[in-house]
């Protein structure tokens, strides 16, 4: 197996950069166990792994990809606080649009911004039936941020998602579906809502809510029935609720 302990080493320096954005075209990182088993186990093709060297014999299953490291490196390449016993490098899976033409459950985000959100939401909707997930607008975030991969907790290979930033797009693939938005102060309350056919169900970030432009695209509207001392929940809490009570 291949050994690199120096934090100065250039593949050690190419790994660093996955952490910003703008690096991470065609490739991301995967951190910890559970998500780069999960990954494995999905498909997704993993390009290399620095491993602990003392903890190497549990990722057997990577075979060559292996490189054996230590505590300097793999906190050099890390996100985290405590860095873990392998950091992976893998190419990103890009879903092919064609899927939306059988879908029938799709949840739509409009300019999600929260990393940690947007990963329990892509975790909740694969738990919850929903066959894809629109990330609408242009301000929406990276679903190959480390902190979104380790939240969605490997769920993010059991789902596509699909980034679309204008309106024009959306009628592409959703004109015969029932457009649902979510809102504070809608007529229909979830617990009196049913759905028959195709569905798109709409949230809009928690600091803005849904832009007009998606309320006017709407052809039902919904909100949830909650306590009137209290405002609003968290944007994975409702999608959570909504999800539950329309898909499953």
């Amino acid at each position: 197996m291949q050994q690199i302990i120096s934090v100065n080493n250039e593949l050690v320096k190419e790994t660093v950069k996955l952490q910003q954005k703008k690096y991470r075209e065609t490739k991301f990182l995967l951190e910890g166990y559970k998500c780069v088993e999960e990954a494995f186990t999905a498909g997704i093709d993993i390009q290399y792994a620095f491993v602990l060297e003392e903890k190497a014999q549990n990722y057997s299953f990577l075979g060559d990809k292996i490189i054996l490291t230590n505590e300097p490196v793999l906190k050099k390449i890390s996100t985290t606080e405590s860095a873990p016993d392998i950091v992976a490098v893998a190419l990103k899976k890009e879903p092919d649009k064609k899927i939306l033409k059988n879908s029938k459950k799709v949840l739509l985000l409009e300019n999600i911004k929260d990393l940690g959100n947007l990963g329990t939401i892509i975790r909740t909707s694969a738990a919850f039936g929903a066959d894809a997930i629109i990330l609408y607008g242009k301000e929406c975030a990276d679903i190959y941020n480390p902190k979104c991969v380790r939240s969605s907790v490997g769920n993010l290979w059991k789902i596509p998602v699909f980034y679309i930033e204008e309106l024009e797009g959306l009628k592409k693939h959703f004109e015969n579906f029932n457009r649902v938005a979510t809102l504070p102060r809608a007529d229909n309350y979830l617990k009196n809502f049913q759905l028959n056919g195709p569905s798109l169900i709409m949230f809009g970030s928690e600091a803005e809510g849904l832009s007009q432009e998606l309320i006017d695209y709407s052809n039902k509207q919904i909100k949830i029935e909650m306590s009137e001392n209290v405002e609003s929940l968290n944007l994975s809490v409702s999608c959570a609720v909504v999800l539950y009570k329309l898909f499953v």
